[in-house]
């Protein structure tokens, strides 16, 4: 007996020897592999990071090891400081809703009250806090050290910022 499975039928069950010789039509078959293969998850663009210089208040965008980008941040303030090392972008989000990290406060996506503007682009977690850029309408805090850790930015350029990276890229924050 043999067995033949044709994609997106059922197993057929032949018995070949009993019956006389027929010319059976050819079937192109799938590639399996790239129909069942899991798609990888996003990397980097290649040779892309992110450097945040937290004592110039800026983050710099790298290509290749050539600058492409830079644009100014405001920086976490004392008790709340911008954590130091290197990270990865972990998360990405188009206009994210809040929480308050003191008063649990919610504030919706696209609500004008909403202090993460267009964009987030989350790297790590301090206990239950989760830091990352994001956009801001208030420009006059730019340059300051006014927020819980996280690094806000102008919503044109962290929405910038968002379309030249991918989860995975690579980030260092110094002093």
């Amino acid at each position: 007996m043999t067995f033949c499975v044709l994609a997106g039928f059922t197993i057929a069950l032949l018995q070949l020897r009993r019956l006389p010789a027929i010319a059976l039509p050819k079937f192109e078959l799938p590639n399996f592999q790239t129909i069942v293969a899991p798609k990888p998850s996003p990397t980097p663009v290649i040779g892309t990071k992110l450097v945040v210089d937290l004592s110039d208040r800026k983050v710099r965008l790298y290509e290749q090891k050539k600058l492409k980008a830079t644009y100014p941040i405001a920086i976490g303030q004392e008790g709340w400081e911008t954590p130091t090392g290197s990270f990865k972008v972990l998360q990405m989000y188009e206009n994210p809703a809040w929480q308050h990290p003191i008063t649990g406060e919610k504030i919706a996506s696209g609500d004008k009250e909403n202090p993460l503007g267009k964009r987030w682009i989350g790297f790590t977690a301090q206990d239950k806090l989760l830091i990352g850029f994001h956009g801001t309408t208030d420009y006059s805090l730019l340059g300051q050290a006014v927020s819980h850790g996280c690094l806000r930015m102008r919503n044109a350029d962290v929405v910038a910022l968002y379309k030249q990276i991918k989860i995975g890229t690579p980030i260092v924050v110094k002093h």
